[in-house]
């Protein structure tokens, strides 16, 4: 298991980070994360391209963190936690995938740009800040051995362990492993998405005992249809684990108008 890096206590470390920090900045000066543009400070997005992301603040659905456009009441489901029920207890998004949002996950991702992931976690602290009470694991959506090599590493472990350093709790990497090289997801209708990962994770054979009682919290970058964190919580499930929230940046919500 990994621990959220310690915080650097004030003194003279301090001050050797803060120096070298700024000597960075001089040297190379931060840009935003989108466009380029020049910004204060590092890790962080210009207010033109801040304001073109769409946070998902309530209300929205207590299970599925869907949006909802007025107050329906606090306890008000969404169409598709009604229709279609989720095996996971909660999930929470930051943000709409908009074209900024795409952006970001895209450079993260496939960009060979895995610092991003601290702003990405940032943003996530907020969303999901009713799921970390009691303490859960941080269990990031696992990639295939072969895509992790091809793409040197996985974007949804960088976004754990930065959620790790800011909430103190723990990653486990090994709860569960991606034991089949499935299809790309992109471009998928939903029930294909489904079929492709379908069997496709298997759990720690000893995961209950690694978790000590305490819950999971998936962590992704975007939710597309859910079809990814469903069947690892089924496969989590299975194993006996009862308590499974998930956490994401983005979110695509049908309807909005927004690039899948």
């Amino acid at each position: 298991m990994e621990l959220g890096d310690a915080k650097v206590k004030a003194g003279p470390a301090a001050a050797i980070v803060r120096l070298g920090r700024g000597l960075l900045d001089f040297v190379y000066p931060p840009t935003c994360l989108d466009c380029g543009a020049p910004v204060a400070t590092t890790a962080s997005l210009c207010p033109g391209c801040f304001g073109k992301l769409r946070p998902i603040t309530a209300p929205y659905c207590p299970v599925m963190g869907l949006p909802f456009e007025v107050s329906i009441g606090p306890d008000a489901l969404s169409a598709e936690a009604i229709a279609d029920p989720p095996p996971f207890d909660r999930a929470r998004s930051a943000v709409l995938y908009t074209e900024v949002a795409q952006a970001l996950v895209a450079r993260m991702k496939y960009g060979d740009r895995p610092e991003l992931a601290g702003f990405c976690a940032r943003m996530m602290h907020g969303a999901g800040r009713d799921l970390w009470e009691g303490e859960p694991v941080l269990v990031p959506v696992p990639l295939h051995f072969w895509r992790q090599v091809s793409r040197r590493y996985n974007q949804s472990t960088e976004l754990a362990r930065a959620l790790a350093r800011l909430t103190g709790l723990k990653v486990d990497t090994g709860i569960v492993r991606r034991t089949r090289l499935t299809r790309q997801q992109v471009g998928l209708s939903k029930d294909a998405r489904q079929r492709n990962v379908a069997g496709a994770f298997t759990p720690h054979r000893d995961a209950v005992a690694r978790l000590k009682g305490r819950g999971v919290v998936l962590v992704d970058d975007v939710i597309t249809t859910g079809s990814t964190v469903k069947a690892i919580t089924r496969a989590l499930k299975r194993a006996g684990v009862e308590k499974i929230d998930v956490i994401s940046f983005a979110r695509v919500v049908t309807g909005a108008d927004l690039p899948i």
